[in-house]
């Protein structure tokens, strides 16, 4: 068996069924929307270089914003759930499988960080009063890249779920340390101190017992990235739904427990306990954390207001897979729920989180009421119309579907 080939094979098949769809997301309307904030980004950015304030942070910034895209790291294995049977024969030889993967996974990851520093490197070297070489700075990072995508590939062999957590944030200590060694000491002492850590850290890998493959967390692991695919394409399209990892989160497991016993709030239970564990909540999560803070960092002008809602905009859509979680599932179609009660608590649910979202993000602009009230005022009444329409827009949707299926 020709195992090179065999992940051509499925990797071909898989974006084969990705591929139709992507047609229907331009129809949307995605391509019309990214050229606008690319074109509102340059503008932005352009204004920044030419007026940098003075006091800008520009280590924390570029720390910020290089550390995740060095550290994250993931591989498509396209792995199956019958490979435990079928490929196990095969395990001594699975190396040849999983290059090939690892390789691409990782060259695209570093092309995209290469292409941000490229960004990045006009407000660096026009703020930082001893700027690092374009080109040594790169091949830093990827070092680094390649170091932290070795060690992400290494834990999901370790046999202890323990010392895979460890070994991860491990990982993200050491990059964070190598990333802020390199913006703020000088050059060989920095590079003395990212080989030496490196290496250590390398060595420490072979301590933790490992599988030689591990069937099942790798076709987990599998199952989630194909899942998330398709929970991105769900935005704009109906596609079939994959497994998504499930998410205790027991800090959040009273959220919900006061709803009504009725039948026409038991699918808001349920939704509420699916958002609560699901990636969406996640993604949530890190869209208004960072939301937040590029509003707080550009309060006082109209790019607040465009981070603010762009931003919001990004939590809408993704509130709006909530209503894909449990569209094809059996058990609701055996419950007796009242008819109309999914797409009443579907719509009502999205639309408070969606505005309890526009205003947590748009408190950071309350530092500046006292210079600029119109503008933080006007931002506020925009987030709220914006909610509002994807409220109409989720009603629009719901009443279509069920006209189709009264045709059919």
């Amino acid at each position: 068996m020709n195992l090179r080939e065999l992940y051509a094979k499925r990797r071909s098949q898989f974006w084969g069924e990705v591929l139709p769809y992507l047609g229907y997301v331009i129809q949307s309307g995605v391509a019309v929307v990214f050229l606008f904030l690319l074109i509102a980004f340059s503008a932005w950015y352009t204004s920044l270089v030419q007026h940098i304030p003075p006091d800008l942070p520009i280590r924390w910034i570029m720390l910020i914003v290089l550390l995740p895209l060095t550290v994250n790291s993931g591989v498509r294995t396209y792995l199956q759930q019958a490979d435990t049977v079928f490929l196990m024969p095969q395990e001594s030889r699975m190396n040849q499988y999983f290059a090939k993967g690892w390789v691409g996974g990782t060259v695209y990851k570093i092309a995209g960080l290469i292409m941000v520093v490229l960004t990045l490197w006009p407000l660096y070297i026009r703020s930082d009063q001893d700027p690092k070489s374009l080109l040594a700075s790169i091949v830093v990072l990827v070092g680094l890249k390649l170091l932290s995508s070795y060690g992400s590939w290494k834990e999901l062999s370790m046999t202890s779920r323990g010392a895979a957590a460890a070994y991860r944030a491990l990982r993200w200590t050491i990059i964070a340390l190598a990333i802020a060694s390199w913006l703020w000491y000088p050059s060989l002492r920095s590079l003395l101190f990212i080989v030496l850590v490196g290496a250590t850290y390398v060595a420490s890998l072979s301590i933790p017992a490992k599988h030689p493959v591990a069937w099942e967390r790798l076709i987990q692991v599998e199952k989630r990235q194909a899942g998330r695919v398709m929970m991105i394409l769900s935005w704009f399209v109906n596609v079939p739904q994959r497994e998504q990892r499930v998410y205790a989160r027991r800090w959040l497991s009273r959220w919900g427990s006061g709803i009504p016993w009725r039948k026409d709030t038991a699918y808001r239970y349920l939704l509420i306990k699916s958002l609560v564990r699901s990636d969406i909540f996640g993604i949530l999560i890190r869209v208004g954390i960072l939301g937040a803070l590029l509003v707080w960092w550009t309060r006082g002008g109209m790019a607040s207001s465009a981070v603010y809602l762009v931003s919001l905009m990004i939590a809408g859509l993704q509130l709006t897979s909530l209503r894909k979680l449990h569209h094809e599932s059996f058990w609701l179609h055996v419950y007796p729920l009242p008819e109309g009660t999914r797409r009443v608590n579907e719509v009502k649910l999205v639309f408070q989180v969606q505005l309890l979202w526009a205003v947590l993000m748009w408190l950071p602009l309350l530092a500046s009421i006292g210079t600029e009230p119109g503008l933080v005022l006007g931002t506020g009444a925009c987030g709220v119309a914006l909610v509002v329409i994807f409220r109409m827009a989720a009603l629009k949707r719901g009443r279509k579907e069920d006209e189709d299926e009264d045709d059919f």
